[in-house]
């Protein structure tokens, strides 16, 4: 391996002049670190919220697998990461991008355009603060506050303007100085000569134009379908909308189909009737909750009228171990006035209090901390849990005996 330190002159960037020919020749100038600097590369190094490219080197029967790219803003050069032993400085090599992995990329970065001024036309508060594209699912953060309704509008905008007819890539090089002449989506910082993306519809006006460096596919419309898939509000004023486009999001798009009309098949109905029956089904879900809940009210009351009723002092007192959890809540919440309830269900326990002068949540704790657990509530409920449930029992029974003598802790 032979390494450099000067620094490498610019890379000649094909990926701008021809961003659909993936296969180039190039020249070493520079190798270090697992790392070689090229003359020209076809490779789109990582930036502006895109991967690097990915893809092979050859030269003979050698090939080097590139694993990922990045540019060099001081020198120019476009460094390509490679597997195995350097190529020597002055190797002359076959390059070959990735096209699975270039197009989806590609599919990702138009998408990202053409969903941003969508938006923007949406509404033009709907301003772009951060992008990303790593993986199938892209990101744009909006200002503004977009709604779900506002997503919806500028996936139809878009629907309508692919629909009407190609939506043709142009990419410009124009000196900053004369920026102000085009309608740019974003302000660009950008001194110097300045790369702009432009779409153009059928017409030959501008749809989006955009300072970028990135890949794009040479017709818009090749970038459908642009999905939304959801909106997040991720801090003040940004609203984190996530979204596909291109093959990513017709695959996605698929299996939910084929999901949801596996579901629906399971309901007898097709996909266009899955969700009446759904909603057939929470009303249905809703009316046999009610139903149990009233059936485990009258089943709470009825234990609670079978349960013995113990007199301490001027306290009655009644104990209860229940066959379900369920049934705590309907025996302790309403219990009236000079009365004291426990009630156990496996390790679930809880004291309800008709008596102002004993604290449901004060005998809850006594009583566990003799049969050990943990638990808390109001004056006139707590709830706890407890290995010992029939110790539970008789230590609530204890507390409430020896308060009404006037002896207890409790109160």
């Amino acid at each position: 391996m032979t390494s450099t330190s000067a620094a490498p002159a610019p890379t000649r960037r094909l990926d701008h002049a021809a961003p659909l020919d993936l296969h180039f020749r190039a020249q070493v100038v520079a190798a270090a670190k697992g790392e070689v600097a090229l003359d020209a590369s076809a490779f789109y190094p990582q930036g502006g919220g895109q991967n690097g490219d990915c893809g092979w080197l050859r030269a003979g029967e050698q090939s080097w697998k590139v694993t990922g790219t990045r540019l060099d803003k001081a020198s120019g050069a476009v460094w390509h990461a490679v597997e195995g032993e350097l190529p020597p400085v002055g190797t002359q090599l076959d390059g070959e991008v990735d096209a699975y992995s270039r197009l989806r990329q590609m599919a990702r970065h138009t998408g990202e355009h053409l969903l941003a001024q969508a938006f923007a036309r949406v509404n033009p508060a709907f301003e772009v603060a951060a992008v990303g594209m790593r993986g199938p699912d892209c990101t744009l953060d909006l200002r503004g506050d977009p709604s779900e309704a506002d997503a919806q509008a500028a996936e139809a905008l878009l629907r309508e303007v692919m629909v009407a007819g190609p939506l043709r890539l142009d990419t410009q090089l124009v000196p900053h100085t004369e920026l102000r002449a085009y309608p740019l989506r974003r302000a660009t910082p950008l001194t110097g000569d300045v790369r702009l993306v432009m779409f153009r519809d059928a017409a030959g006006d501008l749809f989006d134009v955009s300072a970028c460096a990135g890949t794009h596919l040479p017709l818009g419309n090749l970038a459908a379908p642009v999905t939304v898939l959801g909106l997040e509000r991720i801090k003040a004023g940004l609203t984190r909308v996530t979204f596909r486009a291109g093959p990513e999001a017709a695959e996605y798009l698929g299996g939910v189909y084929r999901d949801t009309r596996a579901l629906a098949q399971s309901f007898s109905t097709g996909p266009a009737g899955l969700a009446e029956r759904v909603e057939a089904l929470r009303s249905e879900r809703d009316r046999l909750a009610a139903e149990a809940q009233a059936l485990r009210t009258a089943l709470a009351g009825a234990l609670v009228d079978a349960a013995p009723a113990e007199t301490a002092g001027s306290v009655t007192l009644r104990l209860l171990s229940l066959p379900e959890e369920g049934l705590l809540a309907p025996v302790l919440g309403s219990v009236p006035a000079g009365e004291v309830r426990a009630a156990v269900a496996g390790e679930r326990c809880g004291v309800g209090s008709g008596v102002p002068e004993l604290d449901a949540g004060a005998v809850l704790r006594a009583a566990l901390v003799v049969t050990g657990g943990r638990g808390g509530g109001r004056a006139a409920l707590a709830q706890g849990q407890t290995a010992a449930p029939q110790g539970f029992l008789a230590e609530v029974r204890r507390a409430v005996a020896e308060d009404s003598a006037g002896t207890g802790s409790v109160g």
